[in-house]
């Protein structure tokens, strides 16, 4: 058995941590900050509970298929409900709530569109597919190299699967309305990709959204974070929190120690990097040890990075459900000024979740929890000027449509934007939601999980396979601990 060490306590560690020391390894997580989760921490202020980063519980069978694997049920851990409406999306001439049934979802289509009921009943019988190709094929599969795909039912899948049209191609040739347009790109925007550049393997996120549906965990996403940790430590990990890793030491092409600041070195047998791939490479390890060059790095396609507002209300908005979708601006000019012209964006779509609208723990009685996000380029300065002047023009929209002005209303508010991404996170660029799923950042042309240059130094996590997102983060570290143990009996 192995002594352990990973670097960072978000999703993709935790599982990793979880799934090695049930093996019998000794495990310990060195996390940075005061708490574990990664962008999945949890904050109180004022008398509100506020989610830091996740705010989208899909895929449940992912955590049902982790949790079994120690025994437990989902349901071991927190109650798990699922939203109606799904979510709402507001466009220009009027707000749409999304439903769960899909009976009620047909009706809606059909009413902006004459036979767009059947259609979609085609597209997902087809997301469906994907979905279950995709996680019982693609999604496992370590990325070590284009052979994993050279097996000839998998190279054929790949061509039902649609692997090179895109998102967009594949809806648009469907659907004219630009509601549904919307309504079904929007599941891919969490892959960090215009839908035009995302593959149309994607669309197995439509089967997630539509067929599987939203939920919510009582108490936030952090729950899950609870229900990891509590997993991990019946499994004999060992957490260190405030335990910045600064550089490590060598032995024979292998990494022997960590260095983690105002602490003695380490010993180690392996390392698994949880925390942001880029940083661990070019920051943390000998500049002969680095897996990859600065120009690979930053060119690199990146997901967004986000601006958001963590905002306490003493009132409740009337009308509002758990997630609203403000897409009553241009899509198409928006996402060119974070994928294209990296500009702040000239007039943004964003989003709000309000976790109080379904849970009384998260806010005082008779107040509202609002999470505000708005997408933006890795590419631009942060500016707490333009962070003002954005919070301004949410809040006039949203007024707009909830007759609620949130100035005027506010008892609590915190702002985190691309330089908090960058010094609580160690984020790239400040990304949020890792690398962009193109084409050609998918599979085994994503960052490698084992290194080439040191023999016990593994990653996992978003910038890495299968990609950003909770559920794949949990897959990923699942995936990392299995090439570990392949090694490491």
């Amino acid at each position: 058995m192995a002594s352990i060490s990973i670097i960072g306590s978000g999703f993709s560690g935790l599982a990793a941590a979880a799934m090695l020391a049930k093996q019998g390894h000794q495990v310990d997580i060195f996390e940075k900050n005061s708490s574990i989760g990664g962008r999945a921490r949890q904050f109180q202020a004022e008398g509100f509970t506020f989610d830091m980063g996740p705010s989208w519980y899909w895929m449940p069978e992912i955590f049902d298929q982790f949790y079994g694997k120690f025994g437990y049920k989902t349901s071991d851990f927190y109650d798990l409900k699922r939203l109606d409406p799904s979510y709402t999306v507001v466009f220009d001439e009027e707000i749409v709530n999304i439903p769960a049934s899909l009976e009620e979802l047909s009706s809606l289509f059909e009413s902006f569109e004459k036979g767009s009921a059947e259609k979609l009943k085609n597209f997902l019988a087809e997301a469906e597919y994907k979905y279950k190709a995709g996680m019982e094929t693609y999604v496992w599969k370590p990325g070590k190299s284009l052979m994993e795909f050279a097996d000839g039912d998998v190279f054929k899948s790949m061509f039902k699967l649609k692997m090179f049209s895109s998102v967009s191609a594949q809806i648009r040739k469907l659907f004219k309305d630009h509601r549904i347009i919307k309504i079904l790109e929007f599941p891919v925007l969490f892959l960090g990709a215009k839908p035009a550049n995302t593959p149309a393997l994607y669309t197995l996120m439509n089967y997630a959204d539509i067929g599987l549906g939203t939920w919510y965990p009582k108490g936030g996403m952090n729950k899950i974070v609870q229900a990891f940790e509590r997993i991990c430590e019946e499994q004999g990990v060992t957490f260190h929190t405030n335990a910045k890793v600064e550089s490590f030491e060598y032995n024979n092409g292998k990494i022997a120690k960590l260095r983690i600041e105002g602490q003695a070195p380490h010993p180690t047998d392996v390392v698994v990097g949880s925390a942001d791939y880029q940083h661990i490479d070019k920051h943390l390890l000998d500049t002969k040890f680095a897996q990859y060059s600065d120009s690979y790095w930053d060119n690199r396609k990146l997901a967004p990075s986000s601006v958001l507002f963590y905002i306490g209300l003493d009132r409740k908005v009337p009308n509002l459900h758990h997630h609203t979708l403000f897409f009553d601006a241009d899509f198409d000019t928006h996402a060119d000024e974070i994928y294209q012209s990296h500009r702040w964006p000239s007039d943004p779509l964003f989003y709000i979740c309000s976790p109080s609208v379904t849970d009384e723990t998260v806010a005082p009685n008779g107040c509202e929890n609002l999470f505000i996000l708005m997408p933006v380029s890795t590419e631009i300065e942060d500016s707490q000027s333009k962070v003002e002047k954005y919070f301004d023009i949410i809040c006039d929209r949203f007024s707009d449509r909830f007759k609620v002005d949130i100035r005027k209303h506010l008892i609590y508010r915190r702002d985190f934007s691309i330089n908090d991404f960058k010094s609580e996170y160690n984020s790239f660029k400040g990304n949020a939601y890792g690398l962009a799923n193109t084409l050609k950042q998918t599979g085994p042309l994503k960052p490698k999980m084992k290194s080439n240059k040191l023999s016990n130094l593994y990653y996992t996590g978003q910038l890495t396979v299968p990609g950003p997102g909770v559920p794949p983060s949990i897959i990923s570290g699942q995936v990392a601990a299995t090439l570990i143990s392949e090694e490491y009996v």
